[in-house]
């Protein structure tokens, strides 16, 4: 029922009523309460003019006008008056104490993806109706519905953080927009599984970037969002981690700001603290390290503290993990600080290495370290379970002791 501007009739003050009454406001319905008492909630909406107030009992006639009534007194006799007087005047009714008198009932209801509204009733049994609710929108937030639309209004962009790879890593509000997107811009890392579960005619784009080789410049991508929302696709650029971490994503962001382009950003897992994670090294730890610093570059490490109890991740740094040791050892790091390499953290094939800060370049190269990796610096590596049987592993148990 489209109530916006509508008067409504509310029998009864209490808890049912407050629900009720707050989804009535909220569709814009011009509300007349009519109790002797209310909820704490509906006499402060009274008072900040928000609903009429009519503070006494129920009286025939009240009804007169209304486009909708909901009763709900808890009084049985009380709501059977309402609902007769609403049948005569032929207005809808909802009768809360008995749903065989109403002619009509209030659904459970979940607004999930973009204007979608999933309504459920269960007859006589309002937990049933609520539980199935809370299943369909699930399967919503989890990209099992078909959430895309049919008609095809303004485009817009909504930049997703995927996490580090994993599928069950991605936010549920990026799971729902991947599930209504018509045109999917991918990079290379991500829950690309996810990509595998889209409608055969959602278009996936290939821009991903690796060492030496990118399918597309940053120029182009940002001209292709532009582009393709432009041509009234909703178009989600899916990232590794988060899109504001070392993704590029505020350029992309701006770009298509700057052209007049909607665009939602919506949070990810980063790999600087999830792929630790993944190895069970808590990048702070109590008694062991209280903060942390992420870098990607030779530069950067000139200047963050280099102290064992201080954590250090480093992105993007397998090429030149001889350099940043030797530089650290030289800014004062012990030698026996120990390191974790964590390559293709939470996907298929992940793989630690751990040795000590004087030892790890060689260590790595021995066994063919490889992007996508990170680096963990620190001791809060002989927390990680791998740590043990590594030149770590006694230090680790005197931490656990």
């Amino acid at each position: 029922m489209r109530l916006r501007g509508k008067e409504v009739a509310c029998v009864g003050g209490g808890r049912v009523a407050e629900r009720r009454i707050g989804q009535l406001l909220d569709a814009g319905a011009l509300v007349t309460l009519i109790a002797p008492e209310a909820t704490e909630a509906l006499a402060q909406a009274a008072a900040d003019g928000r609903l009429s107030w009519l503070r006494r009992p129920y009286r025939r006639g009240d009804l007169a006008g209304a486009w909708f009534v909901h009763t709900a007194t808890g009084l049985p006799a009380v709501d059977a008056a309402v609902s007769e007087e609403a049948e005569e005047q032929r207005t809808w009714c909802v009768n809360a104490s008995d749903h065989e008198r109403s002619s009509a009932w209030t659904p459970a209801v979940a607004r999930v993806g973009d204007g979608v509204t999933i309504a459920v009733t269960a007859g006589a049994d309002p937990r049933r109706a609520v539980g199935l609710r809370n299943a369909i929108s699930l399967a919503a937030d989890t990209g099992l519905l078909p959430l895309r639309r049919k008609r095809t209004p303004r485009g817009s962009v909504a930049l997703v953080g995927g996490g580090p790879g994993d599928p069950g890593l991605i936010t549920v509000a990026g799971r729902r927009l991947l599930a209504t997107a018509d045109v999917v811009v991918a990079d290379r890392l991500g829950p690309r599984e996810l990509l595998e579960e889209l409608a055969a005619d959602v278009r996936i784009i290939e821009v991903g970037k690796a060492p030496g080789h990118h399918l597309a410049t940053q120029q182009e991508i940002n001209e292709l969002l532009v582009a393709e929302a432009r041509a009234g696709h909703k178009v989600v650029r899916l990232k590794g981690g988060d899109p504001y971490v070392l993704g590029r994503g505020g350029e992309e962001e701006a770009h298509c700001r700057a052209h007049g382009i909607e665009v939602e950003v919506v949070p990810g897992v980063t790999s600087a603290v999830s792929v630790p994670a993944a190895a069970g090294i808590p990048v702070t730890h109590r008694g062991v390290a209280t903060g942390f610093s992420m870098a990607t570059g030779h530069d950067e490490l000139a200047e963050l503290p280099a102290r064992p109890d201080h954590t250090l991740v480093l992105l993007m740094g397998v090429r030149r993990l001889a350099d940043h040791a030797r530089l650290l050892r030289r800014r004062g790091l012990p030698a026996d600080t120990p390191v974790a390499v964590i390559e293709r953290g939470w996907m298929p094939g992940q793989r630690v290495t751990i040795d000590r800060l004087d030892a790890i370049a060689e260590t790595a190269r021995d066994v063919g370290v490889a992007n996508p990796a990170v680096i963990v610096v620190g001791d809060v590596v002989r927390l990680s379970p791998h740590a043990a049987g590594t030149p770590c592993h006694a230090s680790a148990q005197a931490i656990r002791a």
